[in-house]
């Protein structure tokens, strides 16, 4: 099963089990926004699923033009009604690994999405991204990242499903999410970080990490 036919099936739950299973979800959103440049016209959000992120960035930017794409349409439509009161807002059905909505954007967005990607797709992906922003635009990534060594990965496994556990998360969710994870293919942050910079951005930078969470920036050259 590919990932987006995961999150196809799980659409009208994600939000509920979201919170326990991301115990860090409202920094890594509020890290994420606080990368954006002041003011921006157009965001491109990647993977935006029931649109938590773009919801964050409404807050921050009510007039900005929101563009959307997931590859699960059920996902997407949990968006648009979370942000039905957005003025500009565009939702679009995607993969976008196979290409991006037409630029300029002045920042592209994505959250705990691009980790289903494989490594080649990731570093294909990052050079679109590029492309596709404006001089100066910003890409903010908050993902999960693999440990650098074995045994970290493994207590970054051990930590995330204690925090699940203690902030209420039911086993069934437990169960589901772990199921999900079979389908990650997370690299190792500075991996990542080597890939903005050979895809040609500057300003490469790790904003926020919490174990296997982190949020990553890069801007690209004016």
């Amino acid at each position: 099963m590919r990932a987006s036919e995961s999150f196809e099936q799980t659409a009208a739950d994600y939000d509920r089990a979201r919170r326990a299973l991301v115990n860090c979800q409202d920094m890594l959103h509020a890290r994420s926004v606080e990368c954006l440049p002041p003011a921006p016209q157009r965001v491109l959000e990647l993977g935006a699923g029931t649109g938590l992120m773009s919801a964050a960035i409404s807050v921050r930017c009510p007039n900005t033009e929101l563009v959307l794409v997931d590859a699960a349409p059920a996902m997407l439509a949990q968006a648009q009604r979370r942000l039905a009161g957005h003025p500009a807002l565009r939702c679009e059905v995607l993969d976008y690994s196979q290409g991006l909505p037409a630029g300029p954007f002045d920042a592209v967005m994505s959250s705990l999405s691009i980790h289903h990607l494989t490594h080649a797709d990731k570093q294909t992906l990052f050079v679109r991204i590029l492309r596709a922003l404006k001089p100066g635009g910003v890409f903010v990534n908050a993902d999960q990242v693999l440990g650098p060594t074995p045994e970290i990965e493994a207590h970054y496994q051990r930590v995330w499903e204690l925090q699940a556990r203690a902030a209420g998360v039911s086993e069934p969710d437990l169960q589901a999410a772990l199921e999900r994870q079979k389908l990650d293919i997370s690299a190792r942050l500075d991996e990542q970080l080597d890939w903005l910079q050979a895809a040609g951005f500057e300003q490469v930078d790790c904003v926020f990490k919490d174990y296997r969470f982190a949020v990553m920036k890069a801007v690209r050259p004016r």
